[in-house]
């Protein structure tokens, strides 16, 4: 097999019992990682065009906005929520009174506002493994960009420790956030550059 052809194929699959210090030590192939409950999952080939740039169009916004008040990152980028359980969202936010979870790793913690734009082969994982994930870790905010519909759905953490949808956004509705009160903006406006054909 040439150079090539083995940057193609990646080195890890599905393992299990996994941990953050497994993580840390793993071949670099191209490839990115999450770590679900304790289970190394291979993520999806890298993004494409317009899962791109709906995300740097939601980081821009959030920075133009919320920047004085929260630090704005993209991914990749790992967030640590526990040893088992090592996510890479698209986009975060973390209140810069919470500064001290930033570290040399990445995020140790929880963000203020986790954000994830859809991809086809990552709908399932985004919507029900990391949801659960980032509320049973005690993210506040949690929002899932859907390229196909275009929609913006804002789901808050409940005492009961489970996310409930209390907005869906679209076109030129203005997105807001009673949690991020720093958020606003047009939720066309994350699909100005969407291509059609991806």
């Amino acid at each position: 097999m040439t150079d090539e052809g083995a940057k193609k194929t990646p080195l890890y699959v599905r393992e299990e019992n996994f941990n953050y210090d497994k993580y840390a030590e793993l071949a670099d192939d191209v490839y990115r990682y999450e770590v679900l409950d304790g289970v190394l999952e291979l993520m999806s080939p890298g993004p494409n065009a317009s899962h791109q740039s709906v995300s740097i169009e939601a980081a821009y916004l959030l920075k133009q906005s919320c920047n004085t008040e929260y630090l704005v990152l993209t991914a990749p980028l790992d967030v640590i929520l526990s040893p088992e359980n090592v996510v890479q969202p698209d986009l975060v936010l973390i209140h810069r009174s919470r500064l001290d979870i930033v570290t040399r790793r990445g995020i140790e913690g929880a963000p203020d506002l986790a954000v994830e734009v859809l991809s086809p082969s990552s709908r399932h994982r985004d919507r029900v493994k990391k949801s659960r994930i980032y509320a049973k870790h005690g993210v506040p905010e949690y929002w899932i960009v859907d390229i196909g519909t275009r929609t913006l759905e804002r789901y808050i953490l409940r005492e009961a420790g489970v996310y409930e949808i209390v907005d869906l956004f679209a076109e030129d509705e203005l997105v807001v956030s009673d949690r991020l009160p720093c958020v606003s903006f047009k939720a066309g406006t994350l699909f100005v550059d969407v291509f059609p054909a991806i």
